[in-house]
């Protein structure tokens, strides 16, 4: 028996970062959004987890007990008192360190395989509080879709779209460690008050019906500024989306990719072009958002 999950790829809207809380974690008040970039992981029985890794990032990826999706499985047969195995496949297509949330995919795509190949079919809340031992954005990964998150981003609430967006993609070469930007961005405002994070019904009014320069106007990263002053190049691959045409761009959750909003598809698709031609990132590919997880 293999059972299959495609997980896409999330990008945040708004990213509001509060103070340090006192276990470590900032709070956040974010919006995910999924889009049609996806990771495929599969699940066979086996005697232990392990993981094997394919596609244009496995060569970046950790096929040990550092894997995600393997540090996935293990807390969920924990969870059930299992003592069950599987072989874990994964092909990525998410890049790697990215502000994608890759790794957070592939950890989702394995509890929704596993669960399955188990036979738990254990219940959402359930499988949510597993996800979020492993990581903030774990449990959105479980439904993509669009949602707010609180807390560490842990606590979901989905929102209304009222009709399909189009993205576009920008990877950068190389990564950025989450840890070392939020450092950084702790850094950078050391000496102001940081208020509670929040998001703005103006941008979810925005969501829900579609309004796509309102929406261009309420997006924001508070991670941004600390990811640009680590990666730089950032602000050109930035300034190329806006000149080619783009609604609106900011680095995607803690970077260095950065994410375009376009009028349509067919504004998307050019843009990608454009931004691939104009050597400031790596990749650009057009993307739909609000995108499901395929099981």
């Amino acid at each position: 028996m293999q059972v299959i999950a495609r997980v896409p790829a999330k990008i945040n809207l708004v990213l509001s970062v509060g103070p340090v809380r006192s276990d470590g974690f900032h709070e956040l008040a974010t919006v995910f959004h999924a889009v049609s970039l996806y990771d495929e992981v599969s699940a066979v029985h086996a005697d232990a987890v392990t993981v094997h890794v394919t596609g244009p990032y496995a060569d970046r990826t950790p096929t040990d007990e550092s894997n995600l999706a393997v540090r996935a499985a293990r807390a969920l047969a924990r969870r059930a008192r299992l003592r069950s195995g599987a072989l874990l496949r994964v092909h990525k297509e998410i890049p790697v360190a990215a502000g994608l949330a890759g790794g957070s995919a592939d950890a989702a795509g394995a509890l929704l395989t596993c669960d399955r190949l188990w036979g738990l079919r254990m219940p959402e809340s359930r499988l949510s509080s597993v996800a979020a031992g492993l990581g903030s954005d774990v449990p959105f990964a479980l439904t993509g879709g669009t949602a707010v998150g609180t807390g560490r981003g842990e606590r979901l609430r989905p929102v209304p779209v009222g009709a399909e967006l189009h993205w576009v993609v920008a990877t950068a070469d190389g990564g950025l460690s989450t840890p070392d930007v939020y450092r950084r961005l702790d850094d950078l405002r050391s000496d102001r008050k940081v208020p509670a994070p929040t998001v703005s019904g103006e941008l979810l009014a925005a969501l829900q019906s579609a309004d796509l320069d309102a929406l261009a106007g309420l997006l924001h990263n508070d991670l941004q500024e600390a990811a640009l002053a680590l990666r730089p190049s950032l602000k050109d691959t930035l300034r190329a989306g806006e000149e080619h045409g783009a609604l609106a761009g900011l680095v995607s959750g803690s970077g260095p990719t950065c994410v375009f909003l376009a009028r349509d598809g067919a504004a998307a698709g050019a843009l990608a072009v454009d931004l691939a031609a104009s050597g400031t990132c790596a990749r650009a590919v057009a993307v739909t958002g609000h995108a499901p997880v395929g099981t």
